[in-house]
């Protein structure tokens, strides 16, 4: 048995020389070297900026958008959007564990575990699509993954059901980072606050800003203002298209008497939103871009062209122990919990 690079560039195809994210097209064989996994896989959950474009290229038909997936797979060796760069993670099986891994780690076969590292660097192949749930950004598959030596993951819950954990894990970074970011007192504005992610933030920066603090959400939905605002965790529920800098500013200096947001946080799915963000965050505050369809050279750009001397967090969706901390928010809010399983049990 052969032994790989931890970091998987053994696995990359074309171009030389990348690591296996920023590869066009990588191996996905699945006879494993000695430091990889292999994952028998029951079900992706594709990032909603990817998940968004491919509904949208298959004009909302299921079986189209299980073509497109398919596709991406077969030209590329990985889910790795060629629209927006982004994949998304999965859950499955352990099938097999390298003799090289296998004191190193705390698997064993039969573990049932979620990546989380994106689909877009992992070596994946679909042999068949049981169904696709367009609301829920996930699709069943039957097929197989490899995990590099350096993949992270976590084990799935026992006291969770598992098409939840998928997809809380998706986005466990976008909480865990909202944790760091949000002080006592701040002003937050989650952009997308009625998605995934965003009702995440929300939830987790009511928490951080506390009593004294304001938490906005912003949506441009009717059902996702109502939502934030029967939940209870935001002060105010814009109802507004955050594509739109200048009707966002406006909406944000009202609710906030002009001194508008401390930190920003971006969990939107659609691009365009990058100067809306900006013209929301108060001089020297933050924003954090969650959302996979920022353009961080229309950020840098837009917010130098503006004047407005803040700090743009990439969004990185790792943060340790961002796993246990996501998990951990739908043990402690039964509220929270309760919305979860009902969106996607």
């Amino acid at each position: 048995m052969k032994h790989g690079s931890p970091y998987g560039t053994h696995r990359v195809l074309e171009p030389l020389g990348v690591l296996p994210q920023p590869a066009w097209k990588i191996d996905n064989t699945m006879d494993i070297y000695d430091n990889e996994i292999l994952i028998d896989v029951s079900a992706l959950n594709i990032d909603a900026a990817s998940f968004t474009q491919i509904k949208q290229e298959a004009n909302g038909d299921e079986a189209k958008v299980a073509s497109i997936v398919r596709g991406i797979v077969a030209q590329r060796g990985k889910h790795h959007n060629p629209v927006t760069g982004s994949g998304g993670m999965l859950i499955g099986t352990v099938a097999q564990i390298g003799p090289a891994l296998i004191d190193k780690i705390d698997l064993k076969v039969g573990d049932k575990i979620a990546t989380l590292v994106s689909l877009s660097l992992t070596p994946l192949r679909i042999d068949e699509i049981t169904r696709v749930h367009l609301h829920k950004d996930q699709v069943e598959i039957t097929g197989q993954a490899i995990l590099f030596e350096t993949g992270l993951y976590a084990k799935l819950p026992t006291d969770i059901d598992e098409k939840m954990a998928l997809a809380i894990l998706d986005v466990a970074g976008a909480p865990a980072q909202t944790a760091r970011l949000v002080k006592e007192g701040d002003t937050v504005v989650v952009i997308g606050g009625g998605g995934k992610s965003g009702t995440l933030c929300v939830y987790e920066a009511r928490k951080r800003a506390g009593a004294s603090g304001c938490v906005i959400g912003v949506s441009p939905f009717a059902k996702d203002c109502q939502r934030m605002t029967e939940l209870g965790w935001a002060d105010h529920a814009l109802r507004v298209d955050a594509t739109n800098a200048l009707a966002l500013l406006e909406a944000v200096t009202k609710v906030t008497d002009g001194k508008l947001a401390d930190v920003v946080i971006n969990c939107v799915n659609i691009p365009n939103t990058e100067m809306g963000s900006i013209l929301a965050t108060k001089q020297h505050g933050k924003i954090y871009f969650f959302s996979m369809a920022t353009s961080f050279t229309a950020a840098a750009l837009g917010a130098e062209g503006v004047g407005k001397d803040i700090e743009m967090i990439i969004g990185n969706g790792y943060a340790s122990g961002h796993a246990e901390h996501a998990l951990a928010l739908l043990r402690e809010s039964a509220t929270l919990r309760a919305l979860f399983e009902r969106l996607y049990i």
